[in-house]
């Protein structure tokens, strides 16, 4: 990688690593227990909303019947995995669920499980008793529970206009769906006893594309907003982190740390300083950046080491502090006043932010991010830009 010195003088790159551990420590991790027998779809919902990476993990329990524990790299998720109760065993399957809950209550405070997903094949035509009483345990222990309906097919009824989108199809969910999420609207038992469900929702989903006469994936977005909102703000973080599906959620952690850190260096240059001296703001932009590699699990996606993500980090704060860069952004002059560092910090968040987002989705392979980072640096027009971000933010 090409370093060039009068970018980097008086960089220090383990601000980026210290931001991004101490981040992750407070972000914590999402605990999600899944529920449901073999084949109902629950490892392509998991995959569909949080990604596939995520391995099983020995969690010292003493017992685990029917359960087993996943997390991701980047330790923001967790998964209770509890299997299905098709086969007859000598316990109850609620008897079962209770004593794993007892232990997962008991063990550490970064395992105990935040909301349970029970995931149930859309053709059922009603909840059996062994498996409301199932659900009846989740909620003894205070937790929210959303029945997830899995593979739920659709099909074409037509088009209509949406407004901003020009023509769009409308889509109707299956019979056999359709009549389930009526059961859940008045459930009764077979002889047309009501049922008091111990459930807070009910979503509809296909996590594949269901083929041509099924419709495409759908209600996976649904799904996630019904979890965060049923689930303990604490965890919120945890969860948009782990998240894979709505890239808006990471954006706006990225832009509320960036706006805080373009307030920062606005604050160290109120009274202007130096373009020389400009390496100052240097430290704010590297635990911004820290941050924003937190959200995306940077710093382990990178060669599963934080070395080169930090060096790449440098480039870019460089890049902005550049007295090359700083004599084109006009009004600067010889001083950077508080406009310019917040602008600078603003343009260097937003590329970063766009660079991370590329690496975690795979549109900038790993093996090529040395040669790619320079088409995400932060640029004169963004310098400007950000200047004006900062100055209406400060209105």
């Amino acid at each position: 990688m090409n370093t060039n010195a009068e970018e980097h003088e008086g960089v220090d790159p383990e601000d980026v690593l210290k931001a991004a551990e101490a981040e992750r420590s407070r972000i914590g991790r999402f605990n999600l227990a899944v529920v449901g027998g073999t084949g109902v779809g629950k490892s392509s919902l998991i995959n569909a909303v949080f990604g596939s990476d995520h391995a099983r993990t020995g969690v010292g329990l003493p017992v685990t019947r029917g359960i087993n524990y996943h997390k991701n790299s980047d330790g923001t998720l967790g998964i209770w995995d509890f299997e299905g109760f098709e086969v007859g065993t000598s316990m109850r399957p609620a008897d079962i669920v209770r004593e794993n809950l007892a232990m997962i209550a008991a063990g550490p405070p970064g395992q105990r499980i935040a909301a349970v997903w029970y995931c149930v094949a859309s053709s059922s035509a009603r909840l059996q008793p062994a498996e409301i009483d199932v659900l009846a345990e989740f909620k003894a222990q205070g937790l929210p529970v959303v029945v997830v309906l899995t593979k739920v097919a659709r099909a074409r009824t037509g088009m209509k206009v949406s407004v901003g989108s020009g023509l769009t199809r409308d889509w109707a969910i299956s019979d056999d769906a359709r009549a389930m999420l009526d059961w859940f609207e008045d459930p009764r038992s077979a002889d047309g006893t009501p049922i008091d469900l111990p459930i807070d929702a009910v979503v509809a989903t296909a996590a594949v594309d269901q083929g041509r006469f099924g419709g495409p994936m759908h209600g996976l977005e649904q799904l996630l907003e019904v979890t965060r909102e049923l689930s303990p703000a604490e965890w919120d973080d945890a969860i948009k982190v782990a998240q894979k599906i709505v890239p808006d959620l990471k954006r706006e952690m990225c832009r509320r740390v960036i706006s805080a850190a373009a307030t920062a260096a606005g604050g160290v240059a109120f009274v202007p300083i130096p373009v020389a001296d400009a390496v100052a703001l240097s430290g704010i932009q590297l635990a911004m950046m820290g941050k924003i590699c937190a959200y995306y699990g940077m710093d382990l996606k990178v060669l599963g080491s934080g070395q080169l993500i930090t060096q790449l980090a440098v480039q870019f704060a460089g890049k902005a502090l550049a007295r090359s860069l700083l004599k084109l952004i006009p009004g600067a002059g010889m001083f950077v006043n508080a406009a310019v560092a917040g602008g600078l910090t603003f343009a260097t968040g937003e590329a970063w932010m766009r660079f991370c987002e590329a690496v975690s989705t795979g549109k900038v392979k790993v093996e090529d991010i040395e040669e790619a980072w320079g088409a995400y640096a932060p640029s004169v027009p963004q310098v400007i830009d950000g200047i004006r971000k900062f100055s209406t933010m400060k209105r």
